[in-house]
């Protein structure tokens, strides 16, 4: 069972509704069901409850979607960061230090691989050319492995990602390392090795064809 976070939308349109929801593009589930897992949507809540919600999972993925607040780390707004979500920053990162203090593998997707590097007192950089195709355009460029790191040992070679976001990792968390670089040297993936299976990635798999991550995301979890 594998818990993802989820988008908290003040308007969404289905069917004859246009209504509030928490919503996730199906990319997500269909990689978890893709990667024989059953996936559980986790909408923001109360973040006192973040480690009886964690305790019910076998593994936990921070979901992609909106800029993190820089005052979560200690930064001002720049003029290119997008508005606040701040339901989702105060339940995620909630979801993040649950699952770090469970020893829960966790897998954070674009914005949950920067919302796990500020759990751990990192910083982002608020805005960077390059990586986004167009708006609303998920675009595709090369990203490396670092030789000895768990995500090496899931994808051994430089492959070819699905790609949208405009900030990046900064100052690394406490304990990070950086896994893998994009040919710019953009930190593409970074991980935990102090805490068992704990992944960031900076792109989007759910929007691609390669289970590998989250294959191995479900194989801890069965572990």
């Amino acid at each position: 069972m594998i818990g993802v976070s989820t988008y908290l939308e003040s308007k969404a349109s289905w069917g004859v509704w246009e209504l509030p929801a928490a919503l996730l593009p199906v990319g997500y589930p269909r990689l978890v069901q893709g990667a024989g897992g059953i996936a559980a949507m986790l909408p923001p809540d109360d973040p006192s409850y973040a480690d009886e919600v964690v305790a019910r999972l076998d593994g936990v993925v921070i979901a992609g979607g909106p800029d993190v607040e820089p005052v979560r780390y200690g930064a001002e707004r720049e003029e290119r960061t997008g508005p606040p979500a701040r339901e989702r920053d105060a339940w995620e990162l909630a979801l993040i230090e649950a699952a770090l203090r469970s020893g829960t593998p966790l897998l954070g997707i674009c914005r949950g691989m920067q919302l796990l590097n500020v759990a751990l007192g990192g910083t982002l950089v608020q805005h960077m050319e390059g990586h986004v195709e167009s708006v609303g355009v998920f675009g595709t460029h090369e990203v490396k492995p670092v030789p000895g790191t768990l995500y090496e040992s899931i994808v051994p070679a430089a492959s070819a990602v699905p790609t949208y976001h405009h900030q990046a990792v900064d100052r690394l968390g406490r304990g990070l390392v950086v896994s893998a670089y994009a040919a710019d040297g953009t930190p593409e993936a970074v991980e935990l090795p102090s805490a068992g299976w704990v992944l960031g990635v900076q792109w989007h798999p759910e929007m691609g064809d390669d289970l590998r991550v989250m294959a191995a995301l479900v194989g801890a979890a069965r572990g």
